[in-house]
C-alpha cells in the first residue's frame, strides 16, 4: 500500500479527472500518473490548502534527478510565451508537480521509458495563499466610516410647528 498523498483543490483535482477521462486510453503516458495522482489525492477547498503546496498557477522551484533547479508556473495548457515561464500540467513533470509539498518527490517513467525523479524544492508564489493574505489585510484594515449627514434646504426659514389641538405633548418648549 502506497503512503504517498498529494494535496489538491477541488479545481485542480476537477482538472485531473477531466484529463483522466480525455487519455486516449492505458497507452497515454499521462494515464499512470493521473491514476497515482487522482487515486492519492486529499482535496482541500482553495483557502485551504497550505502555502507550501504547489497548486495550478503556482511559481516553484524544482529539480529532475538531483540536477540544477529550474523556476516556472504551473500551467493548464501549453503557453506561447514567454517561452520557458510555463510548465502545463499537461506533460510529465508539470502533472508530477501538482499537489507535491516543498520537498517532496515524485518519480514516473518518462517517454523514453527512462525513470525520472522530479522534486519540488520551493514554492514562491501560490494564488490561494496570496488570496488569503490580501483577504486578511483587507480585514485587518477597515475603512473609516463617516457619519452620514442629509442637508435638508429652507431649515432656517421653516416657521416652528406648534402642537395639534387635542395632544397631550406639550413641544419643545416644554423641556
Amino acid at each position: 500500500m502506497s503512503t504517498e498523498t498529494f494535496i489538491l483543490t477541488t479545481k485542480d483535482f476537477t482538472i485531473l479527472e477531466v484529463m483522466r477521462d480525455r487519455c486516449l486510453g492505458d497507452d497515454d503516458p499521462l494515464a499512470p500518473i493521473l491514476d497515482r495522482k487522482i487515486g492519492a489525492a486529499v482535496v482541500t477547498f482553495r483557502g485551504d490548502v497550505p502555502g507550501n503546496v504547489a497548486t495550478m498557477s503556482s511559481r516553484v522551484s524544482y529539480s529532475v534527478d538531483g540536477r540544477e533547479a529550474d523556476t516556472r508556473v504551473i500551467s493548464h495548457t501549453a503557453m506561447a510565451s514567454p517561452v520557458g515561464m510555463f510548465l502545463p500540467v499537461t506533460t510529465p513533470r508539470g502533472l508530477a508537480l501538482l499537489g507535491l509539498a516543498e520537498g517532496e518527490e515524485f518519480e514516473f517513467i518518462n517517454a523514453a521509458g527512462a525513470r525520472e525523479r522530479v522534486r519540488l524544492e520551493k514554492v514562491h508564489y501560490q494564488p490561494e495563499a496570496a488570496r488569503r493574505e490580501k483577504e486578511s489585510r483587507e480585514s485587518m484594515v477597515k475603512p473609516l466610516r463617516r457619519p452620514v449627514l442629509r442637508v435638508i434646504g429652507g431649515g432656517f426659514g421653516t416657521p416652528a410647528l406648534s402642537p395639534s389641538a387635542g395632544s397631550d405633548d406639550p413641544g419643545p418648549s416644554a423641556a
